[in-house]
């Protein structure tokens, strides 16, 4: 059955690497059984920058994540982001030979694989051919063409490009960690899984991730992915800029900003001040958090028109009725909400990855920190675009016998032979009776 099956995501983040266990619960939602989590040295920007440290961070992680879920884990669903993400419009079309018959499967299946043959910049390929809509016969906006009957069939496809050494350098930290990657999947799609309702994406929405080290943006409008950007800042820059303003060590630096730090300055006290140890033999430094909330609202300003900007140029900014949805790490910071409202002008709320959650053995797993984490995982469930699940029947009875999971993710079902038998009769029975 289909919550037998257990999956893995790899988040391979920029300030930490996430390993998260999950299944599908009987009532359909994700339960959570382990994870593991490890400091991220090896990765910058959301590039891999150390192999050999990377590696090591994924193996803590993994092994975190096996101890917790009692499973031993061999495939992953992995997430990819970098400034060397890029994402372009293409238009394609077949010629149909049959034309008394309606168009297939087949048929949108092979426009979409011939979009994986673009030839693309040197040294850059393919990720993501996510279909927009459709023309049949030169007849326009059509969302699924399944069943339609036409000669001519055109889409327009939203592709996504990433760079080959970055793609091979996280395959070759994955694969010396002992593990094999299912799906790549680029983190604001799977940020976007986690966080976002169907009315939301059908309304038009922006999600915003923000990362240690970048902050991906994903615009949906009638349920399809529209836009997808990913931009070289995080909150690693904002605790950069702490540390060089406030003369601060590093470590210092990223607890002022957790504990004290506010993305409006107007709301932080001019009178409160914080204590540093000094360095050895010298007098503690007396910071004023009014300060600290200047640097911060500097540089998240920056960040958010960056992101308003990206918004503006996908030409969907006036047409998001959903307004934007802030998830990741960053948008723990207080105030931020009002000032992302300030500058766009747009409904603004954050985004906690409880929508898909059941009752799971972890609860941190509930924090905007772990979005991307849960995607990956929810990933293995259901596919990015949701007209998928019609071409392959997943929206079948619940009854209905699912195929067997992978035995390398170390999920296993239960019973031997003579059991799995009586549940396969049972189930057959149950479906001929049922009337959909």
């Amino acid at each position: 059955m289909q919550n037998d099956k257990i999956v893995v995501g790899l988040d391979i983040g920029t300030t930490k690497v996430c390993a998260l266990v999950g299944r599908k619960n009987e009532f359909g939602k994700l339960e959570i059984l382990g994870m593991g989590k490890a400091t991220s040295e090896g990765v910058v920007r959301g590039i891999v920058s150390n192999i050999d440290k990377t590696v090591e961070a994924i193996r803590k992680a993994i092994r975190q994540a096996e101890e917790q879920s009692g499973i031993n884990i061999g495939v992953v669903n992995v997430g990819i982001a970098g400034q060397h993400i890029k994402s372009l419009l293409h238009n394609g079309s077949i010629t149909r030979q049959v034309t008394d018959h309606e168009i297939t499967v087949e048929d949108v299946n092979r426009l979409t694989n011939d979009m994986y043959r673009l030839v693309t910049p040197p040294g850059s390929e393919i990720i993501h051919v996510m279909p927009q809509e459709y023309k049949v016969d030169y007849e326009e906006g059509i969302v699924d063409p399944v069943g339609m009957s036409g000669v001519r069939l055109e889409g327009n496809f939203h592709i996504i490009t990433a760079q080959s050494n970055a793609i091979n350098n996280i395959n070759k930290c994955v694969s010396r960690a002992g593990l094999e990657v299912d799906q790549l999947i680029l983190e604001p799609l799977a940020s976007s899984m986690s966080v976002l309702s169907e009315e939301e994406k059908e309304a038009g929405v922006a999600l915003v991730d923000v990362g240690g080290g970048t902050t991906d943006v994903a615009i949906f409008k009638d349920n399809i992915i529209r836009h997808t950007a990913v931009l070289p800042f995080g909150g690693n820059i904002i605790t950069s800029d702490i540390k060089q303003g406030c003369m601060v060590m590093q470590n210092q630096a990223e607890q002022l900003k957790v504990k004290f730090g506010r993305a409006i300055a107007d709301e932080a006290s001019e009178n409160e001040i914080v204590s540093i140890p000094g360095l050895r033999d010298r007098t503690p430094k007396e910071i004023s958090l009014k300060n600290l909330a200047y640097i911060i609202e500097a540089r998240m300003e920056e960040i958010v028109e960056l992101v308003y900007a990206e918004i503006v140029r996908s030409g969907y900014g006036n047409s998001l009725a959903g307004g934007i949805v802030v998830t990741g790490g960053g948008s723990q910071l207080q105030n931020l909400v009002q000032l992302v409202e300030y500058i766009t002008g747009m409904d603004t709320r954050i985004g906690y990855p409880n929508e898909h959650l059941g009752r799971s053995k972890v609860d941190a797993v509930k924090s905007p920190m772990y979005a991307t984490s849960v995607g990956l995982v929810l990933a293995g469930y259901q596919p990015l675009d949701q007209r998928v699940d019609h071409y392959t029947g997943v929206n079948e009875p619940v009854y209905q016998k699912q195929p067997e999971p992978k035995s390398t993710t170390g999920s296993s079902n239960s019973g031997g032979g003579l059991l799995q038998k009586l549940k396969g009769f049972l189930s057959d029975d149950i479906d001929n009776k049922q009337s959909y």
